[in-house]
């Protein structure tokens, strides 16, 4: 059974009654108490007060409120939570409501007609503000309404813009609320820790200090980013050209589309502007220490579509992205296409975005994912985008991916169509409460030495659509984890590369120590 939303086993009010089909139930440590994407088609378990609620299709399943004329509320989850953060992506003038004693006590993080958000506290349905910030122009924007103790941060897009302190409400449920206005909502998360901005902490012995002169590329790919293929011996991104230092958007998009090779080195977190941002070929794109990042758009290495079914002379290639945080893309935040190849995607934490956090297609090949952490995040990494590309696909997309944490992300951990071999290897997933690995369409998955922990479906061939063929071996399934759906058989990796595996049993804990910025 696929399920698109879940609740931590243990509430006892009558929204789990309701729940009570597609409830998974998680260990007292897991970070997720709640999720809905709607990609079910309904939005059973949910309880509504004024407006019109319905389930609807803007580019994925969304749940609208489309009655312009009322307030509007709809509520899940349990009286007695306490301390949380809640997290929607939001269309229109709507906002993510914590706290909720009933339909007219509750705190909210709204969005407003006017292009501010406001945190509010609402009794006896009057709002009282107590924080206000002015929000760039978007379609959609990703709030997070983090409450703690009498503590309440809005975040819109990964950064915190609104704090206040009340004493009104100590516990209740979530909500999304409309007041006179319609709006959409999708990827509803609840959990238990806040939702960011800054990356993964640095590990005890990490070095935040650049090195004399800038910074440079930490180690060399495994995997096939290291494969001689495509006239390209290995990733190596600038070396050999000059180094750069940036702090702005600026320096940064001119930088990324300077012809010639390029060690670019990012110095905190810069805004971009919203879209996809190119990237040119014989690029290192490395953050300083354990606070550079990206928020407001992403990169996107390759060139524009076609329906070119032979790689171009002039296809991208050889580009490391490394140590920096990614927050708030308004679309993919690092996508691969159109041929790109020699790409290595390493040491990175990546949460909050529009569509995928690492999108791979159209042809591209010999790419490495490694020692990333990824979360807050529903739809985590496609690689092949579409069930009718095989004429770019077939014979392409070989990716390994190794040493990644997927946590709580609940699907495209990937999901793989035509790619083979796709390695996965040493891989901690936890708590994925629809799919680790999806294999269809013809590709075939290698998935050997992964720790999957609570994970319902950790690796299938038979999700949607034309299935692929999966070999799982030498895995890990800890606490409520499923087991593997896995048939036919798939080209050797080490065929391609020599490889060496860590102890599956010990993938947690190497994983968890090393992913992420900071821990070069």
């Amino acid at each position: 059974m696929r399920r698109v939303r879940w609740l931590i086993s243990g509430v006892t009010v009558a929204a789990s009654a309701v729940l009570l089909s597609a409830v998974i139930s998680a260990p007292a440590s897991a970070e997720t108490l709640f999720g809905d994407t709607f990609d079910d088609g309904n939005a059973d378990g949910w309880s509504r007060n004024g407006g019109s609620w319905s389930v609807v299709t803007d580019g994925s399943p969304v749940y609208r409120q489309s009655n312009a004329g009322t307030n509007a509320r709809a509520l899940a989850g349990s009286t007695s939570w306490t301390d949380y953060t809640v997290q929607a992506r939001v269309k229109g003038a709507g906002g993510v409501a914590a706290r909720a004693r009933s339909t007219s006590q509750y705190y909210v993080l709204a969005l407003t007609s006017g292009g501010t958000a406001q945190l509010q506290r609402v009794s006896g349905g009057t709002a009282t503000t107590l924080a206000t910030a002015t929000v760039g122009a978007g379609t959609w924007h990703t709030l997070a309404l983090e409450v703690r103790g009498t503590a309440l941060t809005g975040y819109v897009d990964g950064s915190a813009l609104l704090r206040a302190t009340d004493t009104a409400y100590s516990s209740g449920r979530i909500g999304l609320v409309t007041s006179y206005a319609a709006a959409s909502f999708d990827d509803v998360t609840v959990d238990t820790t806040a939702p960011g901005p800054g990356p993964s902490s640095p590990s005890p012995t990490t070095t935040t200090t650049p090195p004399p002169g800038g910074c440079a590329v930490t180690g060399t790919p495994a995997g096939f980013a290291a494969v001689n293929a495509w006239g390209q011996n290995s990733t190596t991104g600038g070396a050999g050209g000059p180094t750069v230092q940036v702090d702005t958007a600026a320096e940064l998009l001119s930088s990324i589309a300077t012809p010639g090779p390029l060690t670019i080195c990012v110095a905190g977190t810069i805004t971009v502007p919203a879209g996809m941002h190119n990237v040119t070929s014989d690029k290192s794109i490395v953050g300083i220490g354990a606070t550079a990042g990206i928020t407001g758009g992403g990169f996107n290495i390759g060139l524009p579509f076609s329906d070119a079914t032979t790689p171009p002379a002039d296809a991208v290639h050889n580009v490391i992205i490394q140590n920096l945080s990614f927050r708030g893309a308004t679309d993919d935040s690092i996508n691969v296409q159109m041929f790109s190849h020699h790409i290595w995607i390493d040491h990175n934490d990546l949460a909050q975005g529009y569509d995928g956090l690492i999108d791979i297609k159209r042809g591209s090949s010999y790419v490495t994912v490694s020692w990333n952490h990824t979360h807050h995040h529903t739809k985590n990494m496609l690689l092949g985008h579409d069930d009718s590309n095989g004429a770019q696909d077939t014979g392409r997309l070989k990716v390994t991916y190794h040493h990644n944490w997927f946590d709580a992300t609940p699907q495209r951990n990937p999901r793989v169509r035509f790619g083979e071999p796709v390695h996965i290897y040493n891989n901690y997933y936890f708590y994925n409460t629809d799919t680790g690995v999806a294999c269809q369409n013809t590709a075939g998955c290698m998935v050997e030495g992964n720790y999957f922990e609570n994970v319902e479906e950790p690796v299938t061939n038979t999700y949607a659509g034309p299935s692929g063929r999966c070999v799982a071996r030498n895995n890990v399934f800890a606490g409520e984890s499923g087991a593997p759906d896995c048939s036919g058989t798939v080209q050797e990796p080490s065929a391609y590369y020599a490889y060496t595996l860590d102890d599956p049993n010990a993938v947690k804990s190497i994983v968890t120590a090393g992913a992420g910025v900071g821990r070069l």
